[in-house]
């Protein structure tokens, strides 16, 4: 450990301390109750004072400003911390401030403002780059003055990155790739790092960020590019007809593609419809620069992509919803590599872009950062943790607990866009009863209401005629009802009126007459949730027209806020203007956490009691206390489409938040599947029973989607294998409802995640911590999902360090290698780590169906393991004030005993006598995943501790 020494000092609370360097007085840093204040002498970065404020032992709160004042208005992502006094103290040396607590040693050097991250054994966790930065560059805003903010750190040898939102690539670590942190339709911008290196970033900033690799990405002719004639300076573009691919109607010469936006359409040739267009791009690349670019790709309709002749990118997304996509091009220098690209638009508006990003010169090879449109101040949270789980709990240690959801929110979900008549949702509800199929919710989704009428918040008496009784026949069937609410308003009805009068809406895009899609189109705009009492208003009324009916959880669409697809971010920023808290550039991501904010309050005033659902399709740091899941937006129904949400689900959990979903089966559909026979129907169903399978094991198991229509008896008859394999996850879900609903427990009263990325279980496993297509629910299933079609096997890499079990035959392998599982139709590869507790139920129709009085405990042995089984009443805020329950299994392999602990806390209508079946399964005693096998062991418990040998 390396020592400081105190030269001079003096302990004055906020007094100015003076520090001895080389026999010169410096005033540079004042001592507060709250941290401390350091004025930095000979900065360039335009920082001028830095102010330190310890959290807890391993939180530190940093702000940087570049004038004498720090910040006073409220953050929007951070609450307010209860009155903790944190022990810390301050050492100095030469030019070097030491801020110590408990658990860390952050020095700051009085001279440049430079940050250095230790543990209190002085392990280095992190240290701000020393390159020169301009951390603060004043700009003006809708007349506000302002900053773009930034901030570079330094990487370490085998630092990963993860965390940031929820994004398309099917990327999970992001060392050396950029991050664009901006709310977008299937993209989520959350400004919260975990690095493998014991600690994680939160930056308090509400603009659109850049994170890892903070470089403008070039247009194409970065490159030196060459024509299909190897004419150097640009691509050919050969554009034909669909009908006669072969016919090639004409050809020009393209130096770069950026047709991105709506405001981009003029820039397509007027001698053909694009929408029957087919354009072939090729031509070769080169630079005189080694290493691998990365191409930024932006898409709607199908797209090929070749690189040197081979097939890299074979994608489909819908003309009103463009995707995106990462591809990595390897270069030698001076070295010509091939390009081919084949794009068919599909449907009206078509985009196409395609960029680079150079590979990053050797100063910014090992550079982290994080550079924001606007603020403030440099503001930020670093947090440490022992492992990724305490990184996130510090996290919502500054953001606020991730309150628990309803119990039935764990069951199924089942939606379509959507059902139209209260007779539609009535008859699905009775064909799943019907049909023994397990449910617990149904979704209304959008236009439920007269057509011109968007953001009344009533239903249409003539195709909703008696809701109240329609909502009460769900309940009386156990099934709770969730409905589409769209913060926008079409104008021309009374609360258009009433919202325009109090001034809570944005009006921009009334001024430019714009139309929606619905009907004949309607002149709409959103309101502006960032105002209070805009929010009060908003759930006033979907109280009385809405809640009041008995509606039991909310759908949130186009949270981002979403008032006009595939405008460019200006002129989204335009649409918001102004915001109640200020300029649309400072607080553009914010929006989707104010306005569950919103509802979220409304409802726990109006009924204090029952828990609040909200789903949301955009997300911001802190969602997670209003009672909100996230899910991925309207991605495609494509197997590259279904991969990437492994990678979306995976980074989003380690954002901090713990509840996360997608649309089972991708919502927007190709043609070909609509009226679907023969091999495309097949097609249709296999992927539905592989998304299926996958979707059983996430936070939020919810199917939705664009027709054709989404239940499992629409998608194959019950004969088929696709209805057999989703009948079976849907009830083996139901059965690990005490495994699921425990872990639901623990993300409040632990911070605990359920999806998890492997970095969190396997941190020095290096293969694990880069895969990008398993995870682990909970502490102890390995999922796999199967993403290829007609694939029956598929390599699954089994973490070192401990043996693994198959979920199904429990047959044993060793970690630590590459196993080609058997993945058959029907089975997605599951793999149960070694020292595990899996407490399992019965067989249920709906979560509260029965009271699971008989639990068979699953021990998979080999290794010491623990579960602790949690339980509370399922439907309210009790559990906030102790009414909850918790009994801990221990196995110990040593001596081969299982012991049941006394049970800890009680709650109303708790069962007193619990009956507990025990299977045993060894790495030489395979056994099935069988409910209905004889025990090895039974156990009557009475809330006492029992202890047996197995």
């Amino acid at each position: 450990m390396r020592k400081i020494k105190v030269i001079s000092m003096i302990f004055i609370c906020n007094v100015w301390l003076v520090l001895h360097v080389n026999g010169q007085e410096k005033e540079n840093y004042v001592k507060t109750d709250s941290g401390i204040e350091v004025s930095v002498l000979h900065s360039t970065s335009g920082i001028k004072k830095i102010r330190l404020q310890p959290v807890t032992d391993q939180i530190i709160h940093i702000t940087a400003v570049g004038n004498d004042d720090f910040p006073k208005a409220a953050s929007l992502m951070s609450i307010k911390s209860a009155d903790i006094t944190v022990q810390f103290s301050v050492d100095g040396i030469k030019d070097l401030i030491v801020l110590k607590t408990k658990k860390l040693n952050v020095e700051i050097s009085a001279e440049t403002g430079t940050l250095t991250y230790r543990d209190n054994d002085d392990k280095l966790l992190l240290a701000q780059s020393k390159l020169t930065d301009i951390a603060l560059v004043p700009r003006l805003f809708n007349g506000e003055s302002s900053y773009q903010v930034s901030q570079l750190f330094d990487i370490q040898d085998n630092e990963a990155y993860y965390g940031l939102g929820q994004h398309q690539q099917g990327i999970v670590n992001y060392r050396g790739r950029r991050v664009d942190l901006s709310q977008y339709n299937t993209e989520i911008g959350v400004p919260f790092v975990v690095s493998n290196k014991g600690y994680g970033l939160l930056w308090d900033n509400y603009s659109i960020t850049r994170a890892g690799d903070v470089r403008d990405y070039q247009p194409l002719n970065a490159l030196r590019l060459f024509s299909k004639d190897n004419n150097e300076g640009w691509l050919t573009a050969s554009y034909a007809e669909k009908t006669s691919p072969e016919k090639i109607l004409f050809v020009q010469p393209v130096s770069e593609i950026s047709l991105n936006w709506l405001t981009d359409q003029h820039k397509f040739p007027d001698r053909i419809k694009m929408k029957d267009a087919i354009v072939t791009y090729e031509g070769a690349v080169e630079s005189d620069l080694d290493g691998t670019y990365q191409l930024q790709l932006k898409y709607a309709g199908y797209i090929k992509v070749w690189l040197d002749g081979k097939l890299v990118a074979d994608y489909w997304r819908q003309a009103w919803n463009s995707g995106s996509a990462i591809l990595d091009l390897a270069l030698q220098k001076n070295k010509k590599i091939g390009v081919k690209m084949e794009w068919i638009p599909d449907g009206g508006e078509s985009y196409l872009g395609l960029t680079c990003l150079p590979p990053a010169p050797e100063a910014l090879k090992n550079i982290f950062g994080l550079r924001s449109e606007s603020g403030s101040a440099v503001d930020y949270y670093f947090i440490s943790g022992e492992n990724a789980d305490q990184v996130i709990s510090g996290y919502r240690t500054v953001t606020g607990k991730a309150v628990l959801l309803p119990k039935w929110a764990m069951g199924f979900w089942q939606s379509r866009e959507r059902y139209k008549t209260q007779d539609d949702i009535l008859s699905t509800v009775k064909a799943f009863r019907d049909r023994k199929i397990p449910l617990d919710n149904i979704v209304l989704d959008w236009s439920y209401w007269k057509e011109p009428e968007w953001g009344s918040q009533q239903f249409d008496p003539a195709r909703f005629p008696t809701p109240v009784e329609m909502i009460r026949s769900l309940h009386e069937q156990h099934v709770n009802l969730m409905i589409s609410v769209w913060p926008k308003f079409n104008k021309g009805f009374d609360i258009y009126d009433d919202f325009d009068k109090n001034r809570f809406l944005y009006k921009r895009n009334i001024a430019e007459r714009r139309l929606d899609w619905i009907g004949r189109g309607y002149s709409n705009t959103f309101y502006d949730a960032f105002n209070p009492k805009a929010r009060i208003s908003f759930w006033d009324l979907v109280n009385t027209r809405l809640y009041q009916k008995g509606i039991d959880a909310w759908w949130m669409d186009a949270t981002e806020p979403d008032m006009h697809s595939n405008l460019p971010v200006e002129a989204r920023k335009e649409l918001m203007t102004p915001t109640f808290e200020g300029s649309p550039t400072t607080y553009f991501n914010a929006f989707p956490l104010v306005n569950a904010k919103g509802i979220y309050e409304g409802q726990r005033k109006t009924n204090p009691l029952n828990r609040v659902f909200i789903l949301t399709r955009s997300a911001y740091a802190g969602l997670q206390r209003y009672a909100s899941v996230a899910w991925s937006g309207d991605i495609a129904s494509r197997w590259e489409d279904m991969k990437s949400q492994i990678g979306a689900g995976i980074n989003f959990s380690l954002s901090g938040m713990p509840n996360w979903t997608m649309d089972i089966g991708g919502f927007s559909v190709e043609k070909r599947y609509e009226q679907a026979k023969g091999a495309d129907l097949e097609e249709w169903r296999e992927l539905n029973t592989r998304w299926y399978q996958f979707g059983a094991f996430v936070p939020l198991f919810r199917v939705h989607g664009q027709f054709p229509y989404r239940e499992i008896y629409n998608i194959a008859p019950e004969d088929h294998p696709a209805y057999k394999s989703m009948l079976y996850y849907n009830k083996l879900r139901y059965r690990l409802m005490p495994y699921i609903y425990s872990l639901a427990g623990s993300t409040y009263h632990q911070d605990y995640t359920i999806m998890r990325g492997l970095m969190m279980d396997f941190p020095k496993d290096l293969k694990a911590i880069n895969l990008n297509d398993s995870y682990l629910f909970g502490p102890s299933l390995l999922i796999n999902p199967v993403y290829k079609y007609k694939e029956r096997k598929r390599t699954v890499y089994l973490p070192e360090g401990q043996g693994w079990y198959d979920l199904y035959t429990g047959q044993y392998f060793k970690g630590g290698q590459d196993i080609h599982a058997l993945a058959s139709y029907q089975r997605m590869p599951v793999y149960v780590k070694e020292g595990t507790i899996l407490p399992t139920g019965p067989e249920l129709q709906y979560t509260t169906e029965k009271v699971p009085d008989a639990i068979t405990l699953f021990i998979y042995t080999g290794k010491d393991a623990s579960f602790s089984l949690y339980e509370d009443e399922g439907i309210n805020y009790n559990y906030e004030q102790g009414a909850f329950s918790n009994i801990d299994f221990n196995y110990t392999e040593n001596n081969k005993t299982l012991s049941l602990s006394d049970r800890r806390g009680n709650f109303k209508g708790m069962m007193s006598h619990r009956d507990f079946r025990i299977i045993v399964i060894g790495p030489k005693s395979a056994k099935p995943l069988d409910f209905n096998q004889k025990a090895d062991y039974k156990l009557s418990y009475t809330g006492r501790r029992i202890t047996i040998k197995l």
